[in-house]
């Protein structure tokens, strides 16, 4: 993953999201709960893209490094 805040971040996403959906239930609110869904389904998508942009970012690097190689 691209660095450790934003390991820290999605994560912090992801359990506030948890807590989010779990307070939402015990209270019967069905908003607070979606919140939380919403809220762990960003973290989600963010660790999606972070893990494709380092994919990306290596891939480049790899044929950037084989074009030298090739000079």
């Amino acid at each position: 993953m691209s660095d450790m805040k934003d390991k820290f971040d999605i994560e912090k996403d992801r359990v506030k999201g948890k807590f989010n959906e779990a307070v939402g239930e015990a209270t019967d609110d069905e908003a607070q709960e979606l919140k939380g869904k919403l809220q762990q389904k960003k973290a989600d998508l963010r660790e999606d893209f972070e893990e494709a942009k380092d994919k990306v970012s290596e891939k480049i690097n790899d044929i950037l490094d084989r074009d030298d190689k090739n000079r």
